[in-house]
């Protein structure tokens, strides 16, 4: 027997760092969790900017170029921190202390607390008839700090430890354990 539900529920949600530079070059940086890869050089996200337009947003239409980093366990604090308070309101970096500095490949801020970021460059900026911008991005860079490299010199998930969103429990997440091999372990199934 299955139980249904009204409220929406899809996962995993990444906890994604949006970051960004103003006209004058301040960073800002904000949390979302409703976005993700979308093609192969490809991010989406989905910003909503009722009651009023979030700093971060402003910034991308600004520059058309933005930063996006995984949360990650060991940096849990914060990111929840960047979700909670509005940049038009509060200096999220100052508050925070986190360090930033400026991406190789795009006008943004990468925040070094954040050791994988992928550095992007808006092709898409689209209001939506419920309140929401589709940002669309191409994926330029990716920016990984050697502490989460595998003895192959690529990215280790489990070194990472990126966090997911739990939108019914309102928790994080730790994205954990393999449990299968991609393109290979349903090739089992074929008859």
């Amino acid at each position: 027997m299955r139980k249904n539900f009204e409220d929406a529920m899809v996962t995993p949600l990444p906890v994604l760092m949006v970051g960004t530079f103003d006209e004058e070059g301040k960073a800002d940086v904000m949390n979302i969790a409703w976005g993700g890869q979308c093609g192969p050089k490809h991010i989406a996200l989905n910003i909503g900017i009722a009651p009023e337009e979030k700093k971060t947003l402003k910034n991308i239409r600004i520059k058309n170029e933005f930063t996006v980093s995984y949360a990650t366990k060991s940096t849990v604090e914060i990111s929840d921190y960047f979700g909670l308070f509005s940049g038009n309101v509060v200096d999220k970096i100052a508050e925070s202390e986190v360090t930033v500095e400026k991406a190789e490949n795009v006008d943004a801020p990468i925040i070094a607390e954040y050791p994988l970021t992928v550095e992007c460059k808006a092709l898409e900026i689209k209001e939506n008839e419920i309140g929401e911008v589709h940002v669309i991005g191409e994926i330029v860079n990716v920016s990984a700090d050697e502490s989460i490299l595998d003895e192959d010199g690529n990215v280790s998930v489990d070194k990472l430890q990126p966090i997911m969103y739990d939108s019914i429990g309102k928790t994080y997440r730790v994205i954990g354990e393999v449990v299968g091999k991609a393109f290979e372990d349903g090739v089992k199934i074929k008859k």
